[in-house]
């Protein structure tokens, strides 16, 4: 199409009206023969397309025009004879927020000038509904890519055909990144990218390959623990190293707060190794071989793990499932409250803790310390003391120990074990 202002103008009312007329799913793939017209799938309800248009001195422009009953906003462009064409093109695949985070600051350095790449797509799970009749809402990462206008797609799965074709046809990614994107990778997706599609992963690999590296890290008490970026290949976690960050931390470090620190060191780990990748002084041939015989599997957590058992269990241990467990599914005991055995048992999530360094003779009576701050105190069978800082009856707020207390009125307190066993 000629970029003359009135075919431009005539190129975006057609598009207007298409939108206006079909009804679209947000980040499902939509594909119209008008020039070389192809819709950019958004995480938005906004429908968004791309146009080709050719301009007088012969140079093709690719522009992203999102659609709303208000305006159209143009997304991106980038022009085949300007600066942008000697960039690499990055296609970035993640959906939590860790992910949106890693995401955010990778598109941040490619807006510097002296940039070697440059974020021309993100592939991100598809919007969910957070209740039964609620609304769709895009993934951290989806949000993330419609605040920074990126063209955005959302495969049910990555093995789409129509998916795959988009991206081999119309996306073209140089090299692909991966942040907890959630799916499984063909082997056609990574063949695309003719630098590869590298990862970034939460554990000191080959230790704790798998979907949950920085919870069974934390589980089994690591430290240090660490963060790894590596190439992708088709076997999970299994491709040679580019990057590998070690980080010692506190005893009481949860999930919660180590996730996203790992993610920030393997993100700069990763935009420090970007230039020698895109050189082809890192490839999937010079990188560091995983050693399989140190090989750990982080296997995905069943929500039935998030029972503690002092009576199998150490002090240290139920301490360590507590940290690992933090984000999901949570650490729980059942209470019971009062000497009526005939009372119904009271699932307790326990929320924080620490591990007390004297012992005491196994008891299950459950009792808080003497000081100001001190928590409820669980003796394990061994003999070792956990100390419960803050926890969570079934149906009430996360509480310390002392407002737990004070909320028995006066009644004693005891773990039961055998239940859901």
């Amino acid at each position: 199409v000629a970029s003359t202002p009135n075919n431009l103008l005539a190129t975006i009312v057609v598009i207007s009206t298409m939108a206006a007329a079909i009804l679209l799913r947000p980040c499902h793939g939509f594909q119209h023969q008008l020039g070389a017209v192809s819709r950019v799938a958004r995480s938005g309800v906004s429908p968004s397309y791309s146009l080709r248009i050719r301009r007088a001195d012969g140079a093709s422009q690719l522009v992203a025009l999102q659609y709303n009953t208000r305006s159209f906003s143009r997304l991106y462009s980038s022009s085949s004879d300007d600066n942008s064409s000697e960039k690499a093109r990055i296609l970035f695949l993640g959906t939590p927020d860790v992910a949106a985070t890693s995401l955010k600051t990778i598109y941040e350095q490619s807006q510097s000038p002296d940039s070697q790449y440059e974020v021309v797509g993100v592939v991100t799970q598809p919007p969910k509904r957070r209740k039964r009749r609620g609304k769709e809402i895009p993934s951290p990462v989806g949000l993330v890519a419609e605040e920074l206008g990126i063209y955005t797609l959302c495969p049910e799965k990555a093995r789409d055909a129509e998916f795959l074709d988009e991206l081999e046809n119309e996306v073209r990614p140089d090299l692909c990144i991966t942040a907890a994107y959630g799916h499984y990778l063909p082997k056609r997706f990574l063949a695309l990218p003719k630098f590869g599609t590298l990862n970034i992963h939460p554990s000191l690999l080959p230790r704790w390959r798998g979907a949950s590296p920085v919870q069974r890290s934390l589980e089994a008490g690591d430290n240090p623990v660490g963060v790894s970026v590596l190439f992708t290949v088709s076997k999970m976690d299994a491709g040679p190293i580019v990057a590998q960050e070690s980080l010692e931390i506190d005893e009481n470090e949860q999930a919660t707060t180590l996730l996203p620190t790992l993610f920030d060191i393997g993100t700069k780990s990763l935009i420090d190794a970007l230039p020698k990748v895109i050189k082809g002084d890192i490839t999937m041939d010079s990188a560091t071989v995983q050693d399989e015989s140190l090989v750990a599997e982080a296997s995905m957590i069943d929500s039935a793990e998030g029972q503690l058992w002092p009576t199998k269990m150490s002090a240290q241990e139920c301490h360590n499932r507590v940290r690992g467990f933090s984000m999901w599914p949570g650490t729980f005991l059942y209470f019971q409250v009062g000497d009526d055995e005939s009372n119904d048992p009271v699932k307790v999530k326990v929320v924080e803790t620490r591990v007390l360094e004297e012992t005491a003779e196994p008891t299950n009576v459950i009792e808080i310390g003497p000081k100001k701050k001190d928590g409820l105190r669980l003796v394990c069978s061994d003999g070792s003391v956990l100390e419960m800082l803050k926890v969570q009856p079934a149906t009430r707020n996360v509480m310390d120990a002392k407002s737990f207390v004070n909320g028995l009125q006066g009644n004693s307190v005891r773990w039961l074990s055998g239940l859901d066993e």
